[in-house]
């Protein structure tokens, strides 16, 4: 199974709590994390909701 290599590019100041949530809960905290995740439904649906705060390459 592929996994997804996840980097925070952008910041998380004033953005809505629930886009916070998700980016915390990919383990993405500052600018410049990064973090490796499966690449399945669950992880894809998290990317589609944060896809603006994100840089995103398969591993």
């Amino acid at each position: 199974m592929a996994n997804l290599k996840i980097e925070l590019v952008k910041s998380l100041n004033g953005r809505l709590d629930k886009h916070i949530a998700t980016a915390n809960s990919l383990g993405l905290h500052k600018i410049g994390n990064v973090t490796v995740q499966p690449d399945n439904p669950q992880t894809r649906g998290k990317i589609a909701q944060i896809g603006y705060l994100l840089k995103v390459t398969e591993e």
